[in-house]
C-alpha cells in the first residue's frame, strides 16, 4: 500500500552517473506555517501538537522515541471528545497530505505506515467512519499502533 512511499527518489547526474538517496533535505523540509492552514473550526489546541509533530519530522537525526511521543500527543487529541471532529481530523490529514516532506527514508516502515494512515484515511472519522476504521485510520486505532511502536 505504502510502498511508493518508502522508496526513495532515485535521481540522475550526468549521463551515466546514479545516484540513488533521497532528497536534499533543504528541498523536502517544509515549514510548519506553509502547511498548516486549519479551517476556522479547528480547536485551538492542534496548533502546538502539530507544531511539535513538524519539529520531531523535521529533526536530524531523527529520535524515534520523541517522534512517537510527539504522534501519540496528536492522536490523543483528536481521541477526545473535543478534539475528535471533522475539523481537527481533517487538519491532521491535510498537514500531512499535502507535502511529503517526512518521506525522506528516515523513518522506519511502521512510523511510516502510521503517518501515512494519518495524512490518508484520517480525515473519514466523522464523515464515513466505517472506511476509516476499515484502514485502521481512526485516532483511536492510529492511537493503539503508535503505542505498539518500538
Amino acid at each position: 500500500m505504502i510502498g511508493s512511499l518508502v522508496f526513495p527518489l532515485v535521481k540522475f547526474i550526468g549521463h551515466d552517473s546514479l545516484i540513488l538517496g533521497v532528497r536534499p533535505l533543504a528541498q523536502s523540509m517544509v515549514e510548519f506555517e506553509d502547511l498548516y492552514r486549519p479551517a476556522e473550526e479547528v480547536d485551538n489546541a492542534l496548533r502546538p501538537l502539530l507544531a511539535r509533530l513538524h519539529d520531531e519530522l523535521r529533526r536530524l537525526p531523527i529520535e524515534l522515541a520523541t517522534l512517537k511521543s510527539a504522534i501519540r500527543d496528536v492522536l490523543q487529541f483528536l481521541a477526545t471528545p473535543a478534539g475528535r471532529t471533522d475539523a481537527n481530523c481533517s487538519a491532521v490529514n491535510s498537514f500531512l497530505l499535502h507535502n511529503d516532506f517526512w518521506d525522506d527514508g528516515r523513518l522506519p516502515p511502521d512510523y511510516l505506515e502510521i503517518i501515512a494512515d494519518m495524512g490518508g484515511t484520517l480525515h473519514d472519522t466523522i464523515t464515513a467512519p466505517d472506511i476509516a476504521s476499515n484502514f485502521d485510520s481512526t485516532p483511536e486505532q492510529l492511537l493503539a499502533r503508535t503505542q505498539n511502536l518500538n
